[in-house]
């Protein structure tokens, strides 16, 4: 049985900007489960897939950007009690290939949300931030909110900091009720491979498709993978617990995993003979390992990742063969890219 932080969610119009990506979809078909009048998905399609977007009635999908004012006005005229702010240009890698569109949407994006945001007089803002993009590269593990680093490798690192810093502004200066948080490598079903995508749907995809997995570095590097499904819970008890008001924390699984230990899963997993493949690391690649502590969202919003990984990984795939026909037209890596390049 789902507990209050969903039940406070009954008969409320509701606004995920971003919610045609993979966490997105996931959240909004856990908000129509709890009862909201409505779900208001706004997503421009850049990274999001219409067929991956939940056939519910109470789900209404509009196309469009979050710098648009037209497309804003038109989801504001529903008069959203909650938004989670999920949108954005994603991820390092594109942002380094697009520093200007990274600036627009992310920076531009956020501000424009935060400002109908308080002219709607919402209850809550919760913004999606990034603990991998946070706290930078040389900060000590495991990663804990009280650490911040100015010496950040990607636009997207700097853009999620900016919109930290914006909805700092608006809860200082104008009382809005905000709540951020920080995502640890979310994976899981919903989350189509391509270029600019996370390592995980990559590793699958190729698996699957019987080819070696290319691994940047050395292998022992770390992440802190965490299931969408535990991500999902988190954002909603973000929007119910009061302790969440103008607060950052972590929303991770607490737990290192290393890339080539995934690799070997992935693999294992899918039966692929192919192996794995060292290629160069990309210079803005600058993590070793990501830890996060947990102990704050355990603290105020009664945070408790449950999902173990290897039973997460097991989820994913099955989504895989579930949806390989979509999957396979969906996705792209781009003419004269080669397999190594995707995202950590």
């Amino acid at each position: 049985m789902k507990g209050a932080h969903y039940a406070i969610y009954e008969d409320k119009v509701i606004l995920v900007t971003g919610g045609a990506g993979a966490i997105g979809t996931n959240l909004c078909s856990e908000l129509s489960e709890a009862g909201a009048k409505m779900v208001i998905i706004l997503d421009d399609l850049s990274s999001g897939y219409t067929w991956n977007i939940p056939q519910k009635k109470n789900i209404m999908f509009v196309q469009g950007c979050v710098t648009d004012d037209i497309s804003l006005k038109r989801v504001f005229f529903e008069k959203p009690e909650y938004i989670f702010h999920l949108a954005a240009f994603f991820a390092n890698q594109n942002s380094v290939d697009y520093p200007e569109k990274d600036i627009h949407v992310n920076g531009l994006g956020t501000v424009k949300l935060l400002e109908y945001a308080l002219l709607s007089k919402v209850e809550r803002f919760i913004f999606a931030s990034s603990g991998c993009s946070i706290y930078g590269s040389a900060a000590p593990l495991p990663l804990t909110e009280e650490f911040m680093s100015m010496n950040l490798s990607t636009p997207y690192q700097i853009t999620k900091m900016l919109g930290e810093l914006y909805c700092n502004f608006f809860r200082n200066h104008y009382g809005l009720n905000v709540t951020k948080a920080r995502f640890f490598n979310s994976y899981g079903p919903g989350e189509v491979p391509g270029q600019y995508r996370n390592v995980i749907p990559n590793f699958i995809y190729w698996a699957m498709r019987g080819q070696p997995l290319p691994i940047t570095g050395t292998g022992e590097e770390t992440r802190d993978f965490t299931y969408v499904g535990d991500l999902v819970d988190g954002l909603m008890r973000a929007g119910y617990y009061e302790s969440a008001i103008g607060q950052e924390f972590n929303l991770a699984s607490g737990r290192e995993t290393s890339i080539i230990s995934l690799a070997t899963m992935v693999n294992e997993a899918v039966g692929n003979k192919a192996g794995i493949n060292f290629v160069q690391r990309r210079k803005w690649d600058t993590k070793a390992r990501l830890l996060a502590s947990i102990e704050r969202a355990k603290a105020l919003i009664e945070y408790e990742p449950k999902v173990e990984f290897k039973d997460g990984l097991m989820n994913a795939i099955q989504w895989f063969r579930d949806n390989w026909r979509q999957i396979e037209d969906s996705a792209s890596f781009g003419p004269g890219v080669s397999s190594a390049v995707r995202d950590k």
